[in-house]
């Protein structure tokens, strides 16, 4: 087997990883820390399609972690990226918030919910049953089907809440249409980020908590990937996937000495 090149660039995915419930998870500042003194490229991915970058780096800045907008690489954004390479100043029908409408409005599209080139559905706390049955009744009409992650329940305190695979499933059911999905485990979202700090797939790392999309959004872009038992995949599940990741630590504390 090929040696790999040394690591360049990072990606990492944010909850689960870098924090837990709103509190920085142990090391998270010294691996941001590092990253910034040693000038690498990086990203800190989010499914999440509900915030602006500008929204989580403030969010992110008052837990203590130091982290540019520039630095921030959301669904939202990637699903903008890819609209705008499809089908430049295009319209489309959003269900979603300010994340995802502030991502289309930045790349020129219109938002109507008339004859609309695309629906595209991203994360909501406030689903409606008109907005679907709007998004169904266009998709119905002609509208290419958008969705920004295929992330079936979100976390809450209460327990987990319907997201946005779950209700991307309701419409394929009324309109017998898949959406194509932008966010991970696409490795779509992992080469556009990639792109949009220079970096390449040969001498970049991906960090994840969860096997189905960050470590096989990793894999599949060409990444070197690191699974933190930090999040969602515990030790034990690793082996139920016909995948690996290409290495295995407790926690981001392990990979700060990495970063040279």
């Amino acid at each position: 087997m090929a040696e790999r090149k040394p690591i360049e660039s990072w990606l990492t995915d944010m909850d689960g990883v870098l924090i837990h419930e709103g509190v920085p998870i142990p090391g998270a500042d010294a691996f941001i820390k590092k990253l910034r003194e040693t000038g690498k490229p990086f990203l800190v991915l989010t499914n999440n399609s509900i915030y602006t970058a500008r929204d989580l780096h403030a969010r992110l800045n008052r837990m203590g972690l130091e982290v540019p907008v520039e630095n921030i690489w959301t669904s939202a954004l990637a699903t903008a990226r890819f609209l705008d390479d499809q089908r430049p100043g295009g319209t489309a029908y959003v269900i979603g918030e300010a994340g995802l409408t502030t991502a289309l409005h930045d790349i020129g599209y219109v938002l109507t919910d008339h004859d609309p080139d695309y629906v595209v559905l991203g994360e909501t706390r406030t689903y409606s049953f008109e907005a679907m049955t709007k998004a169904v009744r266009l998709i119905n009409a002609g509208a290419r089907f958008i969705c920004t992650n295929p992330d079936e329940t979100g976390p809450s305190l209460e327990g987990p809440l319907p997201a946005t695979g779950s209700v991307a499933a309701l419409i394929t059911k009324a309109t017998g249409k898949e959406p194509y999905f932008a966010g991970k485990p696409n490795p779509l979202m992992m080469r556009t980020g990639l792109n949009a700090i220079g970096a390449h797939s040969e001498s970049s790392a991906m960090i994840g908590d969860r096997m189905d999309t960050d470590i096989l959004a990793g894999l599949e872009a060409g990444m070197r990937t690191f699974l933190v038992l930090t999040g969602l995949t515990g030790h034990a599940e690793v082996d139920r996937y016909p995948f690996r990741p290409s290495e295995i630590v407790d926690s981001i504390a392990d990979l700060v000495d990495l970063v040279q």
